[in-house]
């Protein structure tokens, strides 16, 4: 690899990276796309000569942090003015932040979005050539770019895009705004990347898109998600599939048999529920109702005996009564998830939900949430008894944060997992006796 850029010695970048799974692999693209040209990457962001944000705009609180830091590097930027400063990610996808940015952040030189990643390198020579502000957003009609690479964070486990964007349009939601209508790749494509990884080693692979339940969809001959499992089931090496996210409008018969005849697709299904109210659901526009879904859940549960169920809840969505949020806490005992992402709703401008009367106060928000947490947490702890002195297959992951001794990593069903182990076992799966039970964690001791 060339580590010289315009002759003089290799720059250093940093990126920071905010939200989801698809922005965590759009970031090791851009690293990718970096080291090609030959930057190489560093952990000292002050000392670098490229910083990239990769930002989100899903909820307030991630734009916030973005504006902060952001302020924060105005400092910086006066002491090192050589460095450069870029933005992508969602959050530049939408006109109003990239307005905030130009009139309050003149020190960004650098502003793309999530569809033209692979345009980095020619955005970085013209602000060479110009010392000017470069701004490139692509509109939606993009063809999907096949030949960019990615620097993975982990050697065994991967991420794999299979299509890009959403059109689903929920109420709440900015997404289908920044991240585009749907597209799905082509599944040769897809098969292709998932060879290559097995070749190099790979053991878990996470199939990424906003609704995978659609895959498909845009292609001009029938192929379905369901399918694409089968045939990446076939592929010698990878041991572990597992995907997200799936919009239950879209859940498949089809789909929940693949998973139940597949052997190396994991028993966890992340399916976003969002409200246990069907008024609710309908101003959401998630098209399904809690009758539905819990015929889904069910079907899930009889075909895959062992599966773990996620979930996402929103609380506090504009309109929402206390029966509501009731028939939200019904629906979570009568489900009993094994975890769930919570959330606060909040204001996402150029969103339906943004415009819609009777908001939520913070505190009933906040009461809510807390009773929510309150009753989910005593199934989590539950859902994990029958682990205690179970043997579990686990893909150790890293090293604890807080004990060099102390290994993670995760069953098939997602189970965090804890146990005393040497570093050279990170990457492979090692067989696990659970001794102890948390809420969220499993401990135990390998054999």
């Amino acid at each position: 690899m060339n580590k010289k850029i315009d002759n003089k010695e290799a720059k250093t970048y940093f990126i920071r990276t905010y939200g989801c799974q698809a922005n965590e692999h759009d970031s090791e693209k851009i690293s990718w796309i970096l080291e090609n040209i030959g930057y190489v990457s560093t952990d000292n962001m002050e000392e670098s000569d490229l910083i990239i944000y990769n930002t989100c705009l899903v909820r307030e609180n991630a734009e916030l942090k973005v504006y902060g830091q952001l302020g924060a590097l105005k400092n910086l930027k006066r002491r090192k003015p050589d460095i450069m400063i870029a933005i992508c990610g969602c959050m530049m996808e939408r006109e109003e932040a990239r307005e905030v940015i130009l009139s309050k952040y003149d020190h960004v030189d650098i502003i793309f979005g999530t569809k033209n990643i692979h345009k980095l390198p020619q955005l970085i020579n013209r602000y060479y050539q110009t010392g000017k502000t470069v701004i490139d957003i692509v509109e939606d009609d993009r063809e999907i770019i096949e030949d960019i690479g990615a620097n993975r964070k982990y050697s065994f486990k991967a991420y794999v895009d299979i299509m890009y964007g959403c059109n689903n349009f929920c109420t709440y939601c900015i997404v289908p705004y920044t991240r585009g209508r749907e597209k799905s790749r082509e599944p040769e494509n897809i098969i292709d990347e998932v060879k290559d990884l097995a070749s190099k080693g790979y053991k878990e692979i996470t199939l990424l898109g906003q609704n995978v339940n659609s895959y498909g969809n845009t292609l001009d001959y029938n192929y379905t998600f369901a399918k694409l499992l089968r045939e990446i089931n076939k592929i010698d090496g990878i041991e572990r599939i597992r995907f997200m996210t799936s919009h239950p409008k879209d859940l498949s018969d089809e789909l929940i048999t693949a998973m139940a005849e597949l052997d190396k697709v994991c028993e966890h299904f992340h399916l976003p529920v969002q409200s246990g109210s069907n008024r609710i659901l309908k101003a959401m526009n998630r098209k399904y109702t809690r009758e539905d879904y819990i015929n889904l859940v069910d079907k899930l549960k009889k075909a895959v005996p062992d599966i773990a169920i996620t979930t996402d809840i929103i609380v506090g969505f504009p309109g929402e009564t206390e029966e509501d949020f009731k028939e939200t806490l019904d629906l979570v005992e009568r489900v009993r998830y094994d975890s769930a992402f919570t959330f606060l709703y909040s204001i996402r401008e150029g969103t339906y939900a943004a415009n819609m009367k009777n908001q939520i106060p913070d505190d009933v928000k906040h009461e809510r949430f807390q009773r929510l947490l309150d009753t989910l947490y005593p199934i989590f702890y539950e859902n994990n008894i029958p682990y205690k002195d179970k043997v579990v297959d686990v893909l150790v992951e890293e090293v604890s944060k807080n004990d060099e001794n102390v290994l993670s990593g995760r069953t098939r069903t997602g189970k965090l997992v804890h146990f005393q182990g040497s570093k050279d076992l990170i990457g492979k799966i090692v067989d696990v006796k659970i001794d102890e039970i948390k809420s969220f964690t499993l401990e135990g001791y390998k054999i």
